[in-house]
């Protein structure tokens, strides 16, 4: 068999149905919502502060490494489960329960229990990605499929910014309507969250209607489904929930448990030497069982699925990918986050006004980027096999500038411009990256392989940025300067995304070859 599927051709020539386009509509409402839930503490950051009386890498903490480690945890069997269950149904559930969880943080007293709270909204997240990407590969043909991703992926942006709308609005005027004698005593940033996480449950609904498509026909690559489809989805919690690691570790033997072992004392020495440096223990905790747990997962997936260890794991173009595009995130969560904090505190700028003139933008910013980073990406790949990675490449050092002018100006106009320039930019590069990894691998790994690249999204990116931000704006006690430290993604991104460059064309042209030689032995091409 040649490593060219012919078979592709004449699904790249199909057209569109209508019903694809209204799925990917309800699909970009789900995103919206998660990334509202998951923004609006934004907007709310400088009310909780003063509230419950964190420091800024707390709030850091809350914003990224609270959700992001739990959001990491559990991508991984739950992007299991979308490869092998019924997407819709999943991603409906996940909705429920992320809403309700975000409902929940409005009813959080101290920094525990909003701590566990979040940790609980990133639970359901993993549910909708994963199952969007692999719905959304189904829907569209593979000459399509970068602008689908980049519209589904408008949603974080649209939703990142309507949350500081819907947030300043929000916690101003319930603060000026209840001064004292709130209901149930809650405070502005509390009833924010409320309301934001009711709506979701009723959503959740909605996608429950969704019909489920077949699975790989876009490509007439026609996947049977397992008969058991959670039994690979408990396989996995085992193989990535602590302490349960061990057990599949256990089952490769003395050498899997020492090899596990070994992982587990490298991880834990390298967070205490981090929580010895910044004092921060929380921070360092999470991340380190986070990495232990997805050093857990790889060790045992080489066993369990030796084809798509390979397509992944052992694909230098899909580990620089993920990675390269893991310095876009880096920058762009935390710029998102600390931009409403620097407005109001060291702008002077009221919390609508933040809202409004971050968020409104910024919600356009990111979708005009996504959508135009998404068919120049479609653009250039029909010209260059890895011409994708130059939208991702210019996405993260367009984005730099405009960062540096964002953390040292001192006039709202300028500040509020280059905000919405680095969200052009920075949005820019999600749809050709996400596209280049489903690209990589076969079309039952789609699930894992989308887990697996918003691990770098999260573990990188998101538990990274944020709390760096925080931690040096709490050490030099200048806002400013932790924005400034998040300027260190731009080399190391260029130096992976020049890797990934040089070696995604091979590597798309060998997969099939590649999953055939490590076992792959379910391979139906019509």
């Amino acid at each position: 068999m040649s490593d060219t599927v012919a078979a592709q051709e004449p699904a790249e020539k199909q057209s569109v149905p209508a019903y694809s386009w209204y799925a990917l509509g309800v699909l970009v409402l789900v995103y919206v919502l998660n990334f509202i839930d998951r923004n609006i503490i934004s907007i709310l950051a400088e009310d909780i502060k003063a509230d419950l009386g964190l420091r800024d890498d707390q709030i850091g903490f809350l914003y990224g490494t609270a959700f992001g480690v739990f959001y990491a945890l559990f991508g991984i069997p739950l992007g299991k489960l979308a490869d092998s269950w019924h997407r819709v149904r999943l991603m409906s559930a996940g909705l429920a329960i992320w809403s309700a969880f975000t409902a929940l943080s409005g009813f959080a007293r101290n920094f525990a229990m909003l701590s566990v709270a979040r940790g609980g909204a990133g639970v359901g997240p993993p549910t909708a990605s994963p199952s969007a990407y692999s719905l959304i590969s189904d829907w569209f043909p593979k000459n399509m499929r970068a602008t689908a991703l980049a519209i589904y992926s408008s949603g974080l942006y649209i939703g990142g910014g309507v949350s500081l709308l819907i947030g300043g609005a929000i916690v101003e005027r319930w603060n000026a309507a209840y001064p004292t004698n709130a209901p149930l005593g809650l405070a502005g940033w509390q009833a924010a969250f409320i309301i934001v996480g009711l709506p979701g449950i009723l959503l959740a609904a909605l996608v429950f209607t969704l019909r489920e498509p077949l699975r790989g026909e876009s490509e007439g690559i026609v996947t049977p489904a397992p008969a058991e489809p959670f039994r690979g989805f408990f396989k996995e919690l085992v193989a990535v929930i602590p302490p349960f690691t061990l057990i599949g570790a256990a089952q490769s033997g003395f050498r899997g448990i020492a090899v596990n072992l070994a992982g587990a004392l490298v991880i834990g020495g390298l967070a205490y030497a981090m929580v010895r440096l910044t004092g921060n223990a929380q921070q360092w905790t999470a991340v380190g069982i986070g990495y232990y747990a997805i050093f857990s997962w790889a060790s045992t997936l080489q066993r369990r699925d030796a084809s798509t260890f390979r397509l992944i794991w052992q694909t230098p173009a899909f580990l620089t990918t993920i990675l390269g595009y893991g310095m876009v995130a880096f920058m762009s969560y935390a710029a998102s986050f600390w931009a409403a904090p620097y407005a109001i505190r060291v702008l002077g700028a009221a919390p609508s006004t933040a809202g409004w003139w971050i968020g409104g933008p910024g919600a356009m910013a990111g979708f005009l980027g996504v959508i135009l980073g998404g068919r120049a990406a479609d653009w250039l790949r029909a010209r260059n096999p890895a011409g994708r990675l130059l939208v991702v490449a210019v996405g993260l050092a367009g984005s730099a500038p405009f960062l540096f002018l964002m953390f040292t100006t001192r006039d709202t106009t300028t500040f509020y411009i280059a905000a919405f320039l680095q969200s052009l930019f920075g949005s820019s590069a999600l749809g050709a990256a996400a596209a280049t990894t489903q690209d990589l691998v076969l079309p039952r790994m789609r699930g894992t392989a989308t887990a697996t690249f918003f691990l770098a999204t999260t573990l990188v990116g998101l538990a990274l940025g944020p709390y760096m931000a925080g931690q040096v704006s709490t050490i030099t006690g200048s806002l400013s300067s932790g924005g400034l430290s998040l300027l260190v993604a731009v080399p190391v991104g260029l130096i992976l995304l020049v890797a990934a460059y040089r070696t995604v064309p091979e590597a798309e042209r060998s997969l099939l070859r590649r999953a055939q030689e490590a076992g792959e032995s379910n391979l139906s091409i019509d």
